[in-house]
């Protein structure tokens, strides 16, 4: 998955791949420390094991995504990026209803607007679909 928070990711997940693939995300452990190393790890096991993985975050570099794109290949299964594209202002809107842990400070969202690069086919994916935040149908 790929997108700001607040883009949709967690909701198109929950819809269209919750029931078939295994959902690892670093929320998962909030106060785990190394969760980047973690998060490798359990993609890693997963994999390993034969299991279909959804990873559910922001990746919003290829330098984020580098690494899953390498462990797919390790285990030799195809690899897809569903970029959620969601506008800034929606995500912060969402963001803003969002309550406790679940709510991201702003300049969170911010700084990952500003690291975002979408993905491409040249970073090792066998397919990228985009799928609009605020129509987050099946590509």
């Amino acid at each position: 998955m790929v997108g700001l928070q607040g883009a949709g990711k967690s909701t198109w997940v929950a819809g269209h791949l919750a029931g078939t693939h295994v959902v690892v995300s670093k929320d998962h452990w909030p106060r785990a420390r190394r969760r980047e190393a973690r998060q490798r790890r359990v993609v890693a096991e997963l994999l390993a094991a034969g299991r279909s993985v959804v990873v559910d975050n922001t990746n919003p570099a290829p330098d984020d995504r580098a690494p899953l794109v390498a462990a797919a290949r390790e285990a030799g299964v195809p690899v897809r990026a569903v970029w959620v594209d969601t506008p800034a202002d929606v995500s912060l809107a969402r963001n803003d209803a969002r309550t406790g842990r679940d709510r991201v400070p702003p300049v969170g969202i911010f700084a990952t607007r500003a690291r975002f690069v979408p993905p491409t086919l040249a970073e090792g994916f066998d397919r990228v679909d985009v799928v609009r935040g605020d129509d987050p149908g099946e590509p």
